[in-house]
Order: structure tokens, then C-alpha cells, then sequence
């Protein structure tokens, strides 16, 4: 099929400042691609949609361009630019060959404001703080900078008479909402064209917008430095409009943008996975290797320098030609011995190792390990959480991305080996802030007795620390608040950062640090994340193989659970090797969405939970029925309950197996 010229959209502008070669991945449908197919999931995690329209109720008199059709969009733009006064939603302005949606634009006169709507935060009361000392973007504000920079660039072109001046509208952290219901005026609906969209229900008055939750930022000085520039973090000396012209080319003529290869190729999403394989779909990043080093695909196969753990310097191996794992030395890694069990770098060189040695043999620090399962207390308690931010406040009295603690599950291990599902937690009620309740039921099912605690990372640690907060700044703090404060002191530490400093008698022991401490599996590929240490010990561990191979899980009488029936969890493969169990969960999205929702989760802030927080979102704004509310409320339990199985089964695979 010949290829069919694409403008340079916002969205791909912002796409070229990662990685310019993606443009051209992007404009191919023959490429792979596993970024999220619909874009409602990702605003839907990060409160985008909502944060969009409540920014137009902010511009009473605007009128919506609601086309998706591009000629037909920028027909109806054009006569609506034709009037003195305007306020516009979603107006398409084009020039040569770019085209941008603007959130809303603002006409008076000769004067055009632009305001780029955005679910990222700031805190007005601290200032605005989007540039370094060096007068340029920080890397988490460069992509909001460049892309309202952009569409200035773009719509002052289109109306050269005019004086356009850009804005970032963002939430504001420093505002608390007086009223309690917001966020359900803005509901997830599905129209007639199967297109789910966000529908403002019900009238908001004007005390539901005082104080306004968003506040639109003055970036024209930034964009005027923007333009300035002639370095743009992409190794090219060019001018903004030269790099305008050059990503508007590629889209235009199908041209191929070289860039650098570096340690942000870890997370391309333009890889081919088994199914696209099978298609016959392209894989980017490997036509990238295949292109840059002359690499042969086969040893795409091979552990690679990108797969090295908690590794800076990445960049600095691959410019100098170092590809593979097993070329690294031990004078790249810098190795320094650590006090308490493995350093970084010697987790790090043990990596490259096994590389070099085609070693696929674990690594375990028995005596460091038992020494420190030795100062454990019983009954052993097991705990995960999902939590999420929400844009726009549960509430009254709730700022913007305050964050939500929505579900726990907790697993007990008695000193007798015995195992058990013991509790767990899940709001699913609209609109309503469950922290206060969340602590609530965790102190009830960790009070009952004085054993260890566990977590999975530092995830755990931060939202209880957040709940605190959360508590002493409560205009009108729970009866219980003193208690709860205690408690969640009792089982954390400190922040870093904290002016108050504590460290819990019962404070909770990250399994995470203990992996990371005495334990390697090179069938982990680097990572620690659970989701491969998990099935990396259970592809090992003749206990877990002989125990779970039968439905003793959720039987009453061996290992009680309260989502699952009698269940087998380790089950076998056409190639005798045993499932992921979390392959074998019911999934919160099709099949298709939840593996995307997971490879997003790896490398942004979905990390905890990626697809457990969009099912939430999905049941606080979305019109569903009972039954696919019980339905997903029933795959959230089943989601969390393994989380903290798996940890129990990484323990009793160090207890009975090594």
C-alpha cells in the first residue's frame, strides 16, 4: 500500500523530541506499536478527560469543534476565527504541514490566548518551577513546554496579524475544593459511534468552581526561549523551526530521522511482541540495532547492555560499540563491595556474569539470607496495596492529586508453615474518599498480634506516610485521628525529607531490599519487579511445583482464601514448563489492553498497579452495569490477593527449597 502523507500533530511533535526515528515507525502501520491502541485508557489513569472538561466550564461561552474529520474541523475553526469575539474547544489550526487541536482558544480582537489543558500538577503557593538553573525545561516539564511552544508556533503562522500568547492549564495542588461530588459531574459516556468521552451531568454551580481547581500558567517567555534555542537535547544544532521542518518532512515524505542510541530504547514501544510477530508486524527497535551496529537479529536474542540493572552509564557503553551483555567488564561496572549484602554494582556485575558464563544458575547469600529470616517474628504478615490520584478531588475540602489508598490484601504465615488469605479491603463507592477507612481495616487486621510485616518496595512506606498528612491537615480530622496516626507510625519510617522522624517498632520489611540483598535469578532479565522474580522461583522451586501443582489454594482446609475456590496455580505448559500465575488471572481489560496496560506500567508512573488503577478509574467514572461492576470488583480482589500469594510463595520457597 503506498504511503499516505501524515501531518505533524501535537501528539507526534512531542513523540519526535523522545526519539525522532519514531516518527517513522509511527506513520507505518507495518511497525508494531504497544503503546496504548486507545488513547482514553491512559488520560482515564491520570484524570486527563475529567481535567479537560472542567477546564471548558471555566469558559462559560465556548463553542466546541467537535469533528474528527480534519477538512471538515478546520472548516468549522475557520468560520468560527471569522467572529471579533470567540472562545474555542478543540479548534484545528493548520500551517504547511502541521496541524494542532488546540484545548481552548481564546479570540479578542487581533489578540489569541491558547491554553494547552494538561493532568499534570503544580502548587501555585510554591511559584512555578518548569525550567533548571540553566534557564531550560526540566526533563518532566520539557514534553508540556515544547508542546504549547508548539502550537504557538503553529497558530501565530496560521494568523500572523494576530498577537498569540500561550498558557499551561494545570491543577493546583495548593486549592481545596469546598464542595463534596465533583468529580462525579464528569462521568465516562459512550455515544452512538462506540467513542467513550467525558459528559459534564447535572449543573455546576458556582461555588463547585470556587476556587477554581485549575489555574492557567503565562508560558510565553519560556516559548520565546524555546524558539531561541538551537539546542533541543537532540544533538542536532538547529533552530526550533528547522527541527519543526525536519519532523514535518519525515511525516510528509516517510524519512527514516537517525538519532542516538541510548538507554530510553529499554522502553520503545515500537518492539514486536509473539502476537505482532505472528502477524507479521515490524519491529523498530530491532531494525534501530540492525541499522545503527550492523547487528544481526539473532543476537538481539542475547542479554544486552539495556538490560542491565540500575545502571547509569548505559549510554556511554553503547556509544562506545558495547552491545551485548556479556562484552561488558568489570571495570565498566566499577564494582564496590557493599556492607549488608550486595551492593548495586556487584548485583550488577553478578548480571554480566551469568551473561559471559551462560550461567542460568541462581545466586543466593544463604548466610545473609537466613540470618535475616532468623530475626523475623510469626505469625509472618504479607501486605500489598493499590492506590491511584485522582485530578479531580473526592470530597470536599480535597486537593488535586491527593492520593487514594483503595485496596489492600493481606496473607498470614504462622511459625507452623500454615498459610492463609486473611483480609483485605476494596472501596469501589463513587466519589468518596476511603483512606481514613482504609487504615482503619488495615490496624484491625495487623494489631491482632506483633509479627513481621512485609511489603513489596517502598510503595507501602510512601502512602502511609501520605495518609499522615493527610490527617493533620484535615480541616476536620476523624475522632480516631491521634490512633490512626499511631498506628501507621507503629508499621513506617520517616520519609527522607520528613521535618518529624520516627522508625516504627513493627516498621515493615521491604521483600524487594532482601531480593535485592541475597538473591539473584538471571531469568529475571534484571528486573526485581515481582511480577518476574515470581515466576522466575516458581519455574525452580520443586516445593512451590509440588505444593501448587494442586487445588489446595482456597480450600478451607489447607490454605483458606477469600476470592478463590479450590485452585491450582501451577499449572504446566505444552513445553513442560509452569504458567505465569498471573497469566492466569481473569483479565481487568481484554486480554490485549491489559498486556499494554503492564508494559506501560514498567516504565511510568502506572508502576504500582497499572491496570488495578485504571479498572478503579473505570468504576468511579464509568457507566456500567451491576453485573460488570461485580465482575470487575471481583477481578480487583483476585488482581491483589495474588500480589501478596506471590510473596508468600517467594518466602516459602526460601524456606523450603534452599
Amino acid at each position: 500500500m503506498p504511503f499516505k502523507p501524515k501531518p505533524l500533530t501535537k501528539s507526534r511533535f512531542t513523540q519526535a523530541l523522545s526519539c525522532p526515528t519514531k516518527l517513522y515507525y509511527a506513520c507505518d502501520s507495518d511497525y508494531a506499536n504497544q503503546s496504548l491502541d486507545d488513547p482514553f485508557l491512559a488520560a482515564l489513569a491520570e484524570g486527563g478527560f475529567q481535567v479537560g472538561e472542567l477546564a471548558k466550564c471555566y469558559f462559560p461561552e465556548g463553542v466546541e469543534v467537535t469533528s474528527l474529520d480534519t477538512d471538515e474541523a478546520l472548516s468549522q475553526t475557520a468560520a468560527l476565527m471569522a467572529r471579533e469575539t470567540v472562545t474555542i474547544f478543540e479548534p484545528a489550526i493548520t500551517f504547511n504541514d502541521c496541524l494542532v487541536r488546540v484545548d481552548v482558544l481564546v479570540k479578542r480582537g487581533d489578540r489569541i490566548d491558547i491554553h494547552e489543558v494538561k493532568a499534570k500538577s503544580f502548587d501555585s503557593s510554591q511559584g512555578t518551577d518548569f525550567l533548571k538553573r540553566d534557564g531550560t525545561p526540566k526533563s518532566d516539564w520539557k514534553k508540556y513546554l515544547y508542546d504549547v511552544a508548539f502550537q504557538k508556533w503553529v497558530v501565530q503562522r496560521a494568523y500572523p496579524a494576530s498577537s498569540v500568547s500561550a498558557h499551561l492549564m494545570l491543577s493546583d495542588k495548593s486549592v481545596r475544593t469546598r464542595t463534596s461530588g465533583l468529580n462525579q459531574h464528569f462521568p465516562i459516556v459512550t455515544d452512538a459511534n462506540g467513542r467513550k468521552r467525558v459528559q459534564v451531568a447535572g449543573i455546576l454551580s458556582s461555588e463547585d468552581l470556587d476556587p477554581p481547581l485549575l489555574t492557567s500558567v503565562n508560558v510565553d517567555v519560556i516559548c520565546a526561549d524555546i524558539f531561541a534555542a538551537t539546542d533541543h537535547g537532540l544533538g542536532v544544532e538547529e533552530s526550533f523551526e528547522q527541527m519543526v521542518s525536519r519532523f514535518s518532512q519525515s511525516c510528509r515524505d516517510h524519512t527514516l530521522l537517525d538519532y542516538r542510541f541510548g538507554k530510553q530504547c529499554k522502553d520503545c514501544e515500537y518492539v514486536a511482541l509473539a502476537p505482532d510477530v505472528k502477524a507479521k508486524k515490524l519491529d523498530g527497535r530491532q531494525a534501530c540495532f540492525e541499522r545503527k551496529f550492523g547487528l544481526e537479529p539473532s543476537v538481539l536474542s542475547e542479554p544486552t547492555v539495556l538490560d542491565l540493572w540500575g545502571f547509569l552509564r548505559k549510554d556511554q557503553l553503547l556509544e562506545a560499540g558495547i552491545i551485548r551483555l556479556c562484552d561488558v567488564t568489570e571495570d565498566d561496572i566499577n564494582v564496590k563491595p557493599g556492607d549488608d549484602g550486595l551492593s548495586r554494582t556487584e548485583r550488577q556485575w553478578l548480571q554480566v556474569e551469568k551473561a559471559k558464563n551462560n550461567d542460568d544458575s541462581v545466586w543466593v547469600d544463604l548466610e545473609g539470607l537466613r540470618a535475616e529470616m532468623d530475626s523475623w517474628v510469626y505469625p509472618l504478615h504479607f501486605i500489598d496495596f493499590e492506590t491511584t490520584m485522582v485530578a479531580i478531588p473526592f470530597g470536599a475540602n480535597r486537593r488535586p492529586y491527593e492520593g487514594i489508598a483503595f485496596q489492600f490484601s493481606h496473607h498470614i504465615v504462622e511459625a507452623d508453615g500454615s498459610v492463609r488469605h486473611a483480609g483485605q479491603f476494596l472501596n469501589t463507592e463513587r466519589g468518596y474518599f476511603p483512606n481514613y477507612d482504609f487504615v482503619r481495616a488495615l490496624k484491625s487486621e495487623l494489631t491482632q498480634d506483633t509479627g513481621s510485616i512485609f511489603k513489596y518496595s517502598a510503595h507501602e512506606n510512601t502512602y502511609l506516610n501520605l495518609i499522615i498528612e493527610q490527617l493533620r491537615e484535615d480541616p476536620s480530622p476523624p475522632s480516631d485521628s491521634d490512633e490512626l496516626i499511631a498506628f501507621i507510625k507503629d508499621i513506617t519510617q520517616s520519609k527522607s525529607d520528613s521535618v518529624e522522624k520516627w522508625y516504627g517498632a513493627r516498621n515493615m520489611i521491604d521483600l524487594l531490599e532482601v531480593v535485592k540483598k541475597y538473591y539473584f535469578d538471571p531469568r529475571t532479565k534484571g528486573s526485581n519487579s515481582i511480577k518476574y522474580v515470581l515466576p522466575a522461583i516458581i519455574s525452580r522451586s520443586k516445593y512451590l511445583q509440588a505444593r501448587y501443582s494442586e487445588p489446595v489454594y482456597g480450600d478451607p482446609a489447607q490454605i483458606p482464601s477469600l476470592n478463590f475456590p479450590p485452585w491450582q496455580w501451577i499449572k504446566f505448559g505444552n513445553d513442560k514448563k509452569p504458567i505465569n500465575p498471573y497469566d492466569q488471572l481473569p483479565p481487568l481489560f481484554s486480554e490485549a489492553d491489559d498486556l499494554k496496560i503492564e508494559l506501560l506500567s514498567e516504565s511510568n508512573a502506572l508502576a504500582n498497579g497499572g491496570a488495578a488503577l485504571m479498572a478503579y478509574a473505570r468504576m468511579q467514572f464509568e457507566h456500567m452495569s451491576d453485573y460488570e461492576r461485580d465482575e470487575l470488583r471481583a477481578a480487583l480482589l483476585k488482581y491483589c490477593e495474588l500480589d501478596t500469594l506471590a510473596m508468600v510463595m517467594i518466602y516459602e520457597s526460601w524456606t523450603y527449597d534452599l
